[in-house]
């Protein structure tokens, strides 16, 4: 049933590589009188693109996106269509960029198991307002902390590592976290030799795969 702040349709704009993903949402929303999936987008590049030509009220939006990380996304996505409700939508809740997509702002967080009602659940909350995560964070803390010990990292070096994964500079975060900019290099230059990196490409790309990113 349709509440005060669903009387009129809510248009989902789902934003996941997967194509079983789109199968699998809209057979969630099929029943759903107040619900309707408006589009579909298979990177962030995409998702960009797509909120300014739909406007959802939703994004359900990937963690782990082929071009970038749903942090950086979020922040892109704010820009073009602030009024949009963002929900990240995982089958990682354990994953360390979902701290960083929490930090950035998202309206709720539910993981791709979830049960129909509870994804429905979730959606029609964060449209009245709530801010939803159906996840236990401080296991997702803890996971995260525990993968950063298990291969050498410091918080502040998984820190930068984490704003080099939202697209941001050296003088950025350095800007950002208050540090020098030799510091920054500092930090980044360790992380690359803790993951193996030549570059802060490959750092993303091995610390992705780890589940530290």
């Amino acid at each position: 049933m349709a509440t005060a702040m669903t009387a009129d349709l809510v248009r989902v704009l789902v934003v996941d590589d997967h194509p079983i993903v789109l199968d699998g949402v809209t057979l969630a929303v099929h029943h759903t009188s107040w619900l309707h999936v408006a589009g579909y987008a298979r990177s962030g590049r995409e998702a960009v693109a797509a909120v300014d030509a739909l406007r959802p009220d939703v994004v359900l939006l990937d963690l782990r996106l082929p071009d970038m990380l749903a942090p950086e996304a979020v922040h892109s996505l704010r820009k073009r269509s602030p009024e949009s409700k963002i929900i990240i939508f995982t089958a990682y809740p354990d994953h360390a960029a979902l701290d960083a997509a929490l930090a950035a702002g998202v309206d709720g967080v539910v993981v791709k198991d979830t049960a129909r009602e509870v994804l429905i659940d979730v959606i029609r909350r964060v449209v009245s307002g709530e801010r939803v995560v159906e996840v236990d964070h401080d296991t997702s803390s803890a996971l995260v902390s525990r993968k950063l010990r298990e291969h050498g990292l410091t918080r502040r070096e998984y820190e930068i590592l984490r704003h080099v994964a939202m697209g941001q500079t050296n003088p950025e975060i350095a800007a950002e976290l208050g540090l020098t900019r030799n510091t920054v290099k500092t930090y980044l230059q360790r992380s690359l030799e803790k993951l193996g990196a030549r570059n802060r490409v490959e750092a993303l790309a091995r610390a992705s795969q780890l589940g530290i990113l």
